[in-house]
């Protein structure tokens, strides 16, 4: 890759919804990195699996597979390298070395948490079981390995409202996202499902943030210059924000639904990395207003996965005990199951 061609994927993205902006120079400085990244793959038989809320030069320089958690679950599945560099944050890491336990599986970025994993532990879980018997334990794939191990079945941002019909069970216990809880409970209302749903009081907290009526705001502006806006929300945002959007779902549907609709305004209320990319894909559409970003998922960069191929710290590492690796895989092996169900 020259700068150049760096520059022309990059140049169409608001320097509002990146860390830095990609000036000539900026991308003539990472070229670099990336093509030093590359022949690192080759040559230790790894590859890249980088989610849409990484940095855009990771995403468009060194990544093999992009996308949301529930189809880098699955890219994780058929992975055949030895080495999988996970560019996201670590309980991803943790869902590739629980499907690929013989790989060496390494998170680069060096603030890899998430408020969501961090909300619950596994002991919480054990002690929720004993109070609610009766009901099935469905946690969001947010979550670390050893949550997992304790649960029933794993749901993704993508199939959660399937999952949640499908299974046979009426009493479900969610976890631990209370605002996707309170919108899979707006959405079983919606599809006459009758289901009692207990929640965890969990939050992603750059979805929180985004209330109803920032979108009141852009709509009433716009309208008064006699123009529309599309607004597009991922379901860990506010109840109210959904019921105000024209369109939720995961990073992955909302991709789908820009490539498949020729909405000309939109307001995309997710994390800023989904933002770069889809200002960088489509630049003829106005991308309105501000977006927030993951600190843990910009704790990747370019210099940390150059490092996990080089030298990874021990930290960088994903280890799993077998006891807990076995169990996730089971709850992780149910998801596929009910979302492969029709």
């Amino acid at each position: 890759m020259t700068g150049s061609q760096l520059y022309e994927a990059m140049k169409n993205i608001s320097p509002a919804a990146v860390v830095q902006p990609y000036t000539t120079q900026t991308c003539e400085r990472l070229v670099p990195l990336i093509n030093r990244i590359n022949e690192l793959k080759k040559e230790k038989n790894a590859v890249v699996l980088a989610h849409y809320y990484v940095s855009p030069e990771i995403v468009a320089g060194v990544a093999d597979y992009v996308g949301d958690s529930y189809k880098l679950a699955l890219d994780a599945r058929q992975v055949e390298a030895d080495t999988i560099v996970f560019a996201a944050v670590r309980f991803m890491g943790e869902t590739a070395k629980i499907l690929n336990p013989t790989k060496t599986v390494l998170v680069p970025g060096h603030d890899s948490g998430c408020s969501l994993a961090e909300a619950i532990d596994a002991q919480t879980v054990r002690k929720l079981r004993v109070q609610y018997p009766e009901h099935t334990f469905v946690c969001y794939i947010n979550t670390t390995a050893g949550v997992k191990a304790d649960c029933d079945v794993c749901v993704t941002s993508s199939n959660v409202y399937d999952i949640i019909e499908r299974l046979p069970s009426d009493k479900i216990f969610f976890l631990p996202d209370l605002l996707m809880g309170q919108n899979i409970i707006r959405e079983m209302t919606r599809r006459g499902i009758h289901k009692s749903i207990e929640l965890y009081d969990g939050n992603c907290y750059v979805h929180k943030e985004y209330d109803g009526a920032l979108i009141d705001a852009v709509r009433m502006s716009h309208q008064i210059v006699g123009e529309d806006v599309t607004v597009i929300a991922h379901p860990e945002c506010r109840p109210e924000v959904v019921a105000k959007s024209d369109f939720t779902g995961s990073t992955s549907q909302m991709t789908a639904f820009l490539e498949s609709s020729p909405v000309r305004n939109v307001m995309l209320l997710t994390e800023c990395g989904l933002n770069a990319g889809m200002q960088a894909r489509f630049p003829e559409r106005r991308f309105i207003g501000s977006c927030n970003m993951c600190r843990y998922m910009k704790s990747n960069t370019l210099s940390s996965i150059l490092q996990a191929l080089e030298n990874p710290a021990p930290a960088m590492h994903v280890d799993i005990e077998e006891a807990v690796r076995s169990g996730a895989e089971r709850c992780i092996s149910a998801m596929f199951r009910y979302a492969a169900k029709r």
